[in-house]
Parts: C-alpha cells; structure tokens; sequence
C-alpha cells in the first residue's frame, strides 16, 4: 500500500493506541503567535518564581521547527495515570498521584521511542526528536490545539472523556501528515479549581503564579519554605492535586493499567508518624525510580519539616 499523508497518520494514532496511549492527535508543526503572548505575559509577570529555566528559550517552546530541523508535524499523545487505589489521606501527608509509581519520564520516553521506530520502519529514516516534559514545549498548547482537550482554568489539559489525569507526550517529525481541530473549551463559568486552591495560585484568568503553587514550592524550590503559605498546605509533601480533584471531569476518570505506575506496597501503610521518622534507606525503598527522587531525601525531608514544626 502506497504511504500517503493519510493512511501513515491512521496508523500512527492506531499503533499509539495499541501502545497503551489513550488518544493521538497531530498538529501542524508551526509558530503559534497566540501562546507565545499568553508566555511572555506568564513570564514578564514572574510567575514563575524561582523556576528560571521557564524564562529561557521562549522561541523554542512556542516553535518546533526551532527544535527539530524541516518540522512538519508535532504528533500529541496521552497516557493515562490515574491510580486503581487511592493511598490513604487520613493522618496522612500527600504526594501527587502522579508519582505514586515508576518515573513517568523513563516509562513513557521508552515508548516514545517504539512508536517512533514503528513509524519510521513504514516511512523510513525521519527528522524526529521525542519529547516529555523534559524540553521547552508548550505542551498543553499543541495537545490543545490537536484537539486532545482544552486548557482548563487550573492550566490543566482537560480530555473530555479523561479527564485531566493524564500525561503529555510528543513527536515533532518533518513528516507530513493529516491534521486535527482544537475542541471547545467546555469549562463553562465552572470555578471550582480556582476556589479550591489553597493558596490562591491560580488567578482568575486560568493562570498560574508559581509563586503560590504548592507543587512548585514541594518539588521544584530549593530554597527556604515559605512560612506565609505554611496552614495552606494542606498536608501536601510533593506536588498537589486540590485543583484536579475537585473537577468535576474527573469524574470520568478510569483507572490505568500501567504496572510501572503502581506504588510500592510500604506507601499505603504510611502515616504521619511514619513519614515524619523516614529514613534515607526507607525513602529510596518507597521511590526506587520515582519522580519523588527529583526533590531528594532532603527536600522531602524538609518538606515535612515545615510542615510538623510549630
């Protein structure tokens, strides 16, 4: 069969599905003027507080040919991982359900990189760079824009059928290939993430001020605490997950079937007596190959430090 722009992206999105991804848009691999005002605005007010890496490469983020020579397409993936069980919340401190198992950065590169195989042993040798949350790219912008959901008021990507508890992965590829619409924006005058947040990180027009965020100041800071926000935590350790909580598409969400994202067994025998004496041994039993591991014993360690201190 003669591979035309049509019958190669049908079989990306069905490959990508048998994969385990739970939906594939694509998208044209092209400067979005719209997005690079909405980051320059984000980064022009110092939203992003210490995170100074968020000020660099604005062009990039906003332009994949800048990221991968002759880009014709960015190809949008989404995997699932929201959590067959709930750990504990009772006498409990909190970690993002996200990073309840295996780093989602090694499992989701890997397969990253078996779709793009895949592709290529029907196209042949491409320009292609695979992505993760680990290069400047608007991510949320191109799934967006590659219909996989809308951008909700907490910044969330929101999948209609989903939810919001769901990762973003990308190919940018000078493949040319059919391209998906946008959906509508279906949060409606619904504020419930924005009166959910604890802190009052996230401002009235969907955007978020790091300088509030509880996971920024759990996982990325790595400076003092900030005693201000101290009774706002809301008993949160690492990352925070108020605002998808509380929204109201995540009643659609299903549980994954991702083994490398189940949590060790310890975690849901954890309380917080128990996380208050973790040892650095019984941390690196409980995140052997976590996301935690980004903020280290240390940040953990102090994070609950800040919490327990009067």
């Amino acid at each position: 069969m003669h591979n035309t722009s049509e019958n190669i992206t049908d079989y990306i999105k069905n490959k990508a599905l048998e994969m385990g991804f739970i939906a594939c848009g694509i998208t044209e691999a092209i400067h979005s003027d719209n997005n690079t005002t909405a980051y320059k605005n984000w980064v022009e007010n110092k939203y992003y507080a210490n995170m100074d890496y968020m000020a660099k490469n604005i062009d990039k983020r906003c332009a994949p040919t800048l990221l991968v020579d002759n880009a014709k397409s960015v190809i949008s993936l989404l995997y699932n991982y929201y959590p067959k069980k709930i750990i504990p919340k009772q006498n409990n401190y909190h970690i993002a359900k996200y990073a309840y198992g295996k780093d989602y950065h090694q499992v989701l590169k890997k397969k990253l990189w078996e779709l793009l195989s895949s592709i290529e042993e029907k196209t042949g040798a491409t320009s292609s760079r695979v992505f993760t949350d680990s290069a400047p790219v608007l991510e949320r912008a191109f799934a967006n824009n590659a219909g996989l959901g809308w951008i909700g008021k907490n910044s969330m990507l929101i999948n209609q059928k989903y939810g919001s508890f769901v990762l973003i992965a990308e190919i940018i590829t000078d493949l040319e290939l059919d391209y998906d619409t946008p959906v509508r924006n279906l949060c409606g005058s619904c504020t419930k993430c924005i009166d959910a947040c604890p802190t009052n990180a996230i401002l009235s027009d969907g955007v978020i001020n790091s300088n509030k965020c509880i996971s920024f100041w759990t996982i990325e800071n790595k400076n003092n605490m900030p005693e201000e926000l101290k009774d706002t935590f809301n008993d949160n350790i690492f990352g925070c997950d108020i605002c998808q909580d509380v929204c109201p598409w995540n009643k659609f969400a299903t549980p994954h079937n991702e083994t490398e994202f189940l949590p060790h067994a310890d975690l849901f025998t954890m309380n917080k007596e128990r996380w208050e004496s973790l040892s650095e041994e019984q941390y690196r039993t409980l995140f052997k190959k976590s996301a935690v591991k980004r903020t280290k014993y240390t940040g953990l360690k102090r994070n609950i430090n800040f919490l327990t201190k009067k």
